[in-house]
């Protein structure tokens, strides 16, 4: 049906009459009708200006990923995308043309055509399936590990503390058994002179620290940390046809460890931040990065750890990279960073509960005023429709346009089991990462610089703090602070590590 030019419908379209590039994202729904020639749009260079995709659990937010991946992919710009539910790695698919397809594919004047779209496959630490993405204790900085680790904010300063020691002497603190003997030394009675001049570290918060990184090793994530270190600028890559990269990061795995997948998305992007240069507005972004699951970042997020968010994703635009948060509701995402974020396609939300109508009166206001009545719109629309407004080519906000999806064209459903162990292996990443590498680190310099206690001396009692099984020879028998005269061949490439820390203590590497 046409719209009418007197119509507000009428209005609302105009708003997305773009004359440069933009994406296809559906058409406008009016007074019950869709409206195949009110085509809604997203301008593309309007992408790295971030964006928020919401909605309750089973309205489509997904599809809705995908829909836009495969157009960005298509227009050369690199993707990353989590798959917190194995669902996503049917982007690398052409889709399955069916008779649900090509209905909605009628109703929002879409012609359809089955395409799969070039992929990698990452995975963290090499759990599951795809390429192992790991990061040095030290490139992850305390910031995000004190995040991961649940310090309060008296550990997390103490453990920034350690990060200044490490550096400063040149111990690589490359996974987490570096880090726990540097731990272990500073609580030491030879170590602790070391930090007296700056504070120093109580045995009690050290204790802390050492049962936090034990946790975290028993329930299988010591293997996130370590070499080869994943270099992200990996994500920037296009195929050989000139269609961006789809970079998915398969999250089924870790289900269960929701802190630390959400905190490793954001040392992914903290790290792409330290390392671009400053580009300013481009015809199209460098990267489209989506954040899925957006809430479990900021869930008891310390005041600092949100500061430096919003300092992340306000500056990371001027280097070309859109951030897509995705989440149910707007309101699980703090204002500070909601209001950077300029493009948002909401999907429905349900008032079963008062906490419910309470959370929908909530996203309404943060909604540009509209011709619909948003809370009934936003309680009817089915799945694949959603409330949409972008930035214009101009920078201003588009209408609210209540809008019917266009459909993906590449599978909506996960590939086989066999066919992505194929494509993971037949990557030419996979030579570069597979292999996990333990080269000498603080851990192995440490302990060669033990003495042997003599034949039938007793072993030094030990300290209050003690570290686990493995290290505990370290705590008992390390040697005065005049060791580390010996690893001045590595402290060449240590200095400036802490000066180049990013916005998330993120120590920036060379490429």
């Amino acid at each position: 049906m046409s719209v009418s030019e007197q119509s507000p419908a009428a209005e609302i379209a105009a708003g997305y009459a773009f004359s440069g590039p933009a994406l296809e994202l559906g058409a406008l729904l009016w007074d019950g009708e869709c409206h195949p020639d009110a085509r809604i749009r997203i301008p593309l260079p309007m992408l790295n200006r971030h964006g928020l995709v919401a909605g309750a659990t089973g309205t489509g937010k997904t599809k809705t990923l995908q829909l836009i991946a495969e157009q960005l992919s298509a227009n050369g710009v690199p993707v990353f995308l989590a798959d917190i539910k194995g669902d996503v790695s049917g982007v690398s698919a052409p889709g399955a043309d069916g008779g649900k397809v090509r209905d909605r594919a009628a109703q929002v004047g879409q012609e359809w055509t089955a395409t799969g779209f070039p992929c990698e496959f990452y995975g963290l630490g090499g759990v599951g399936q795809g390429i192992p993405v790991r990061a040095t204790v030290t490139s992850f900085g305390p910031v995000l590990l004190s995040k991961v680790l649940q310090l309060n904010q008296t550990q997390e300063q103490s453990l920034g503390l350690i990060f200044h020691y490490a550096d400063q002497k040149g111990l690589e603190l490359v996974d987490l058994k570096d880090l726990r003997a540097v731990v272990a030394f500073l609580v030491s009675d030879v170590g602790k002179p070391e930090l007296k001049g700056i504070g120093g570290l109580s045995t009690v918060t050290a204790g802390v620290i050492l049962r936090s990184i034990t946790t975290f090793e028993q329930q299988g994530a010591g293997g996130f940390f370590g070499e080869p270190e994943f270099d992200t600028a990996e994500f920037l890559r296009t195929a050989a046809d000139g269609r961006g990269t789809v970079s998915v990061l398969e999250l089924p795995a870790v289900q269960d460890k929701p802190q630390l997948f959400s905190t490793f998305l954001m040392w992914m992007l903290a790290d792409l931040y330290g390392d671009l240069p400053e580009v300013g507005d481009l015809e199209k972004p460098k990267l489209v990065f989506f954040f899925d699951e957006a809430h479990l970042l900021f869930k008891g997020a310390s005041k600092a750890f949100l500061e430096s968010i919003t300092r992340t994703v306000r500056l990371i635009r001027s280097k070309g990279v859109g951030v897509f948060f995705v989440t149910q509701t707007p309101k699980d995402v703090p204002g500070d960073v909601l209001a950077q974020l300029g493009n948002r396609v909401q999907h429905a939300l349900r008032a079963f509960t008062p906490d419910d109508a309470k959370a929908l009166k909530a996203t309404v206001r943060t909604f540009p005023n509209s011709a619909y009545d948003l809370e009934e719109v936003l309680t009817g629309l089915g799945t694949g429709e959603a409330v949409i407004t972008v930035l214009s080519e101009t920078g201003a906000p588009t209408p609210v346009a209540a809008t019917r999806l266009r459909a993906p064209e590449s599978l909506m459903g996960p590939i086989t089991a066999d066919a992505l162990e194929a494509a993971v292996k037949g990557s030419p990443l996979w030579g570069r990462y597979a292999e996990a590498v333990d080269r000498e680190s603080a851990y192995e310099r440490l302990s060669a610089e033990q003495p042997k206690p003599a034949e039938g001396e007793a072993a030094r009692p030990e300290p209050t703090a003690r570290a686990p099984k493995e290290d505990e020879s370290l705590v008992e028998q390390v040697v005065d602070s005049g060791m580390f005269t010996s690893l001045a061949r590595s402290i060449g490439t240590q200095l400036g590590r802490e000066i180049s820390r990013s916005l998330f203590g993120t120590a920036r590497r060379k490429r």
